[in-house]
């Protein structure tokens, strides 16, 4: 059985969250999905719409999503020493960024295979933020 891990904030959720967990899927027998914790968010210098514990009922509802876990931490390699999972998935927003490299050799010594999906363009969460926020200053 392969199993596989990704996480995120999953806030305001849309369908770039989507196309990666259902390509994640795909290559998986069993997803995990770490979803970050309200105080994680916070390292961003940012809040997350959607409270955590709602963010994590949403994408374990999911079809594509066997389990969805409290992500309370940046180590990613933290998670797979809990959770022993071959394959994790990232948007290739992080790829040949320093840390993701390090992450890269710390996986590859314990057997673990990197996937990078494509980063779904003209759609984030940061993005529906700054359109709601301007939607809601020029209702005023």
């Amino acid at each position: 059985m392969v199993i596989g891990y990704t996480s995120g904030v999953y806030d305001l959720f849309h369908i770039g969250h989507l196309n990666l967990l259902r390509n994640a899927k795909s290559m998986c027998d069993k997803l995990v999905v770490g979803v970050s914790v309200d105080e994680l968010v916070k390292y961003k210098n940012k809040k997350a719409v959607i409270p955590f514990q709602e963010r994590l009922e949403i994408i374990q509802s999911m079809k594509c999503v066997d389990a969805a876990v409290p992500q309370d931490n940046m180590d990613k390699f933290a998670m797979w020493e809990k959770l022993k999972f071959d394959i994790m998935f990232v948007g290739d927003d992080w790829y040949k960024s320093d840390k993701w490299k390090n992450f890269e050799d710390k996986f590859r010594e314990v057997g673990v295979k990197i996937v990078y999906f494509p980063y779904t363009k003209g759609t984030s969460s940061t993005l529906l933020n700054e359109v709601l926020l301007k939607l809601r200053s020029d209702a005023t």
